[in-house]
This record gives C-alpha cells, structure tokens and sequence, in this order.
C-alpha cells in the first residue's frame, strides 16, 4: 500500500524541481509568489489524498443477550464474534444436528434407505419433550422420521432413528461420540439422541458451529431438509421453531433448542452475496431473543465483512526445483480451497500472501507431502497459516541422474 504523505511530498519536490528548470522571464524570476503559488495549487491537488484516511476497523459488534454466542464464516472458520465460546452448556435440541449427521451418513454410506421403515418402540413413543405424535408399534418411513425429527424436533422421532440404526439409543450415542471425535468437537459428549438434560450430555458454542459447518459440507442435499418450513403427518401439520426461515431469506437452517438448564438455543446459518456465516446462540431467555441475538449476528456480519477465496485447492501455485529425481521440477499447492474473511472494502493491496517452501527437495516424493507453508497476512497481522504440498508424486531417477545432481549438490 502506497504511503500517501509519502507521495505527496515526493510529488511537490519534482514539481518545484521542474519549475526551477522552466525557463522564465527575469520579470518572474524576480518574484518567488510564481513558486509560491505553484506549491499552494499542488498542493491542493494532492490533498484529498494526503488526507485520506485509512480504511475504518468494522464497529463493535452487537450487544446480545445470551449466556454464549459466536459468529463464524463457514469458508474461512473464522471467528468474527464470540462469547463464551468454549463454556459448557447443555446443548438441548441442538443434539439432533449430530442425531442427523448420523443418520445422513447412513444414509450416504447405503446403509439406510429414505423409504425404509421403523418399527415405532414403546420407549420411542414415551420419550417425553416435543413429539413428532408417532404412534407405537407402527412403522413409518426413515424420512418422515427425519422430518419430524429436524422440523419439529420430534424427541420421538429421534429415539426411533437411534434405535433402527444401532438397536438401542445408549449404543447410538457411542456412535455420536465416535463422529463427534473425528469432527474435532473436544468439549462435547452426548449421551442420547434427543438432547434431554443428562450431566454428562454437553457441548459448547463452538463445537455446535463447527458441527453446522460438517452438516452443510458432508451432506448439501439432505442438509435442505433444515430449511423445510412445515410438514404434515397423522393430519397434524407441524413447523418448523426455527422463525429465522420466515423473517429472513438468506437463511436455510439450522436448529433449535431449549431446556430449563440450557435456556433457548439457536444454530442458525444464511448465505448470502457469495457469503456464509453460521450463528450460535447459547442460552437465550426466549424463543424471541434467541432470534433476534442471531439475526443481529448475521446482519452484522453480511454487513461488515467479506470472504475472499485466495487459492483453489489441487491448483498449482508455484512450480519448485527438485534434485534426484526423474522430474526437475515439483508443482506445490494446497489440499483445500483457501478462503480468508476480512473487514468489508479493504484494499487488496493490505493482503499478502508469503509462501515459504523447503530450500533443498529430493525424491522420491509423495503426492500430499507437506514441503512448506503458505502465511496470509492483513497489514502485516497473521490472518492464517496453512501446509503446502506436493500436488505431484516424483520417483527417484536414474544412477547416472542421481550422481549427477550429487555433484551438482555438492557445489550448490
């Protein structure tokens, strides 16, 4: 970035040099107002500039009432707003957001088929909370069971999941905590399917975000069931508690949640001018504030923020010498596509990438080896930090190549 005091007096010294070398008339040289005059009107020219200002940090955030909240970018995983992020709380209803990613990987996995039918247990049907009004002993498809269980966030409904999947709730929820593990969620347990209170059933702000995140990214098309309004089963039309799906059309999801000891809770996600952001809202005191604590969450950040994809994952952004092996050269890059969030109008120019790769590379080299690391930085503060791999396998040379390059080596 240009430094603009830096330029405007560099451009009023070439002025005054030039002037001094203009021919003039001894009646002009006889009188200083000429260069005067010439400094003032350069001056003004440059003035705005000199006098522009640096780009304005975004506002303070809004005031929200909840025990904990966090606004996250779902490209980046940036953090634009937090509070009490890593506190554990119950998650109530939120629960069901792992319930589904079970489920969906079921289904994915064609363990499961969406018109497959669940025998309804007297336990599934006497799971106290909301219901999806299920009737024992009956069976209903896997589908209608996820409808009532995302919806209307039917505790029924959820029981019976668990149980046609792993023959008994306990035993499923081994499973949650087995994806929960693999997704990084480390402050968080789960001891059944449905969110009912437990001690030992809890999670934090963060963790249900990054949860959200894993839902939209492992499963796009059953991720849509969360944006379903209403539906009807047993001639009982149900909707959906998230309000955000009425108010605001940029959102398409997620969840909602509530207990006595977790409060109203609310994981809602939008998307919108190439942007995605996920809101968590922890312990709201009503299904009013929760929506509103979101909603201003996602305003503020649609309004003061932009994401930028800096490089395409399996791209090749530099090409690196190698020695030894049958190629001279390796293609580097980054496994996944690299996003980064910065405050809304920033100069491009205040970005900048360094990359950084080994200074001696030998073969044999693996595809996906981590040879470097790429830093992208905001007016000189570390933004983020990622490997850069070989986007090539390259095996060993020849003898005769191998030698070659040894001596080459020697002398380098």
């Amino acid at each position: 970035m240009y430094n603009v005091h830096f330029v405007f007096l560099l451009s009023c010294r070439v002025f005054v040099l030039m002037l001094k070398s203009y021919p003039m008339s001894p009646s002009c040289q006889n009188h200083s107002s000429f260069s005067v005059l010439a400094f003032v009107t350069l001056a003004m020219l440059f003035l705005p500039v000199a006098m522009a200002s640096p780009p304005l940090a975004p506002p303070s955030p809004p005031s929200v009432g909840a025990g904990g909240y966090l606004l996250m970018d779902y490209y980046s995983g940036s953090v634009l707003v937090d509070k009490n992020t890593d506190k554990r709380v119950p998650p109530a209803s939120l629960t069901k957001m792992m319930t589904s990613y079970v489920v969906f990987s079921e289904l994915k996995a064609g363990n499961l088929t969406p018109e497959e039918e669940v025998l309804i247990s007297e336990k599934a049907w006497r799971t106290p909370g909301s219901r999806t009004f299920l009737e024992v002993n009956t069976h209903v498809p896997v589908e209608i069971l996820l409808k009532g269980m995302i919806v209307q966030s039917g505790n029924d409904a959820s029981v019976a999941l668990a149980e046609h999947i792993a023959g008994d709730e306990a035993v499923f929820a081994q499973r949650m905590n087995q994806e929960a593990k693999r997704l990084g969620l480390t402050r968080t347990n789960f001891v059944n399917a449905t969110g009912l209170p437990d001690d030992n059933h809890y999670t934090t702000a963060r963790d249900m975000a990054i949860l959200g995140i894993a839902l939209i990214r492992d499963f796009p098309e059953l991720y849509k069931l969360h944006a379903i309004k209403s539906y009807e089963y047993n001639n009982i039309k149900q909707f959906n508690r998230n309000k955000l799906l009425w108010r605001d059309e940029s959102v398409d999801g997620i969840k909602t949640g509530h207990t006595e000891a977790a409060g109203y809770c609310l994981v809602a996600a939008a998307r919108k001018d190439g942007m995605r952001l996920l809101s968590v809202v922890m312990d709201a005191d009503s299904v009013k504030s929760r929506t509103e604590a979101a909603r201003s969450l996602l305003r503020y950040g649609f309004r003061f923020f932009e994401t930028h994809r800096l490089y395409t994952g399996g791209a090749v952004i530099s090409t690196v010498p190698v020695w030894k092996g049958k190629s001279d050269t390796l293609e580097v890059g980054v496994k996944d596509d690299l996003y980064i969030t910065v405050p809304a109008r920033r100069q491009e120019s205040a970005i900048r990438a360094d990359m950084q790769v080994n200074a001696l590379i030998t073969a044999p080299i693996t595809e996906g080896k981590v040879y470097g690391k790429i830093r992208v930085l905001l007016d000189d503060e570390l933004l983020l930090e990622r490997p850069v791999i070989a986007l090539q396998s390259v095996p060993e040379g020849g003898m005769w190549k191998k030698a070659f390059d040894s001596i080459r080596l020697y002398f380098h």
